[in-house]
């Protein structure tokens, strides 16, 4: 049944993003592009649980001010990501221990302001299973790093393959401080691959990322750069923190014994850098326990660097 409702709502909401245009204004153009690389690799360095992800997000729209449109789909934000979670040991995961998972997904979101808040809506199809080849890609990608590779077993004993539609809402509101210091509060809602609502903020320090699209990460939380004000240089430090209650994961199978956490804390810090003609961005995450029978949380970091020549 909820299957059927969310790909209803889905295909709703994909129609509408891809169908409006805007009033009073031109054809849309690409407007910007984004993503950002996260891996454990860059944090604790442990090789476990939500180890990597990538995500990308471009951008069309008819322009673009310094702030999101008023209207519900004039602009558009096409969305591709890809992640691998892991148990602890990949070779030979202990019992008990999260299975693995690879997840490939596509979507559509729309950026706009409504009744004064930052608000963002979209759907996204996950796939998983063996067929997306990331179990694949991992164990040559280890092979060749000479890092620990996933045993067949493993592999074979992951989440099964699927389709999984999923719906993506947040609202969030800019407050100044001072004119350097921004604090933005904001609530998430998921329903599909995992059916959470969650709650947190971002404090900004600094003007780099002022009057930018940019966009939250689902694994971090972190927001990566999109359309970007590439005349404002320097640095820009963020601090962020927020709490979900999660109550269904296809990553946990409950049929597989697994029980979810009663919350699911994240903590990140980071800088984002902005040159003439180039800019980087490197954060931390704290990420909580996510199942009961997992022992700690752990750091993953993400990255993106942009160069110009």
């Amino acid at each position: 049944m909820f299957r059927h409702v969310a790909g209803s709502a889905i295909a709703l909401v994909l129609s509408l993003l891809l169908v409006v245009e805007p009033a009073d204004a031109g054809p849309r153009e690409k407007l910007g592009y984004g993503r950002l690389v996260t891996n454990d690799y860059f944090g604790d360095g442990k090789d476990r649980w939500r180890t990597g992800s990538l995500t990308s997000s471009r951008v069309w729209g008819s322009e673009w001010t310094g702030q999101s449109p008023a209207r519900f789909g004039d602009l558009i934000e096409l969305r591709l990501s890809s992640e691998i979670i892991v148990p602890s040991n990949v070779s030979r995961p202990a019992a008990g221990d999260r299975p693995y998972a690879g997840a490939l997904s596509i979507g559509a979101h729309t950026h706009f302001m409504w009744q004064g808040f930052d608000a963002a809506l979209g759907a996204d199809m996950v796939v998983t299973g063996s067929g997306t080849g990331l179990g694949s890609f991992q164990r040559e990608v280890h092979k060749i790093l000479g890092a620990t590779v996933p045993s067949q077993s493993t592999l074979d004993d992951q989440i099964a393959g699927g389709l999984h539609p999923t719906i993506v809402g947040e609202m969030s509101r800019e407050l100044a401080v001072t004119p350097n210091l921004h604090l933005r509060p904001f609530l998430e809602g998921r329903a599909g691959a995992e059916t959470l609502v969650r709650a947190g903020f971002d404090l900004t320090f600094g003007q780099v990322g002022r009057g930018d699209l940019m966009v939250r990460e689902s694994v971090t939380g972190q927001r990566y750069r999109v359309v970007r004000n590439e005349e404002v240089t320097g640095f820009t430090f963020l601090l962020g923190a927020d709490i979900a209650h999660v109550s269904d994961s296809i990553y946990l199978p409950e049929d597989r014994g697994y029980e979810l956490t009663e919350s699911r804390d994240r903590l990140r810090a980071g800088v984002h850098w902005q040159g003439h003609g180039s800019s980087a961005f490197y954060g931390v995450t704290y990420l909580g326990e996510e199942f009961e029978a997992q022992t700690e949380g752990q750091l993953v970091g993400s990255l993106r660097v942009k160069f110009s020549f």
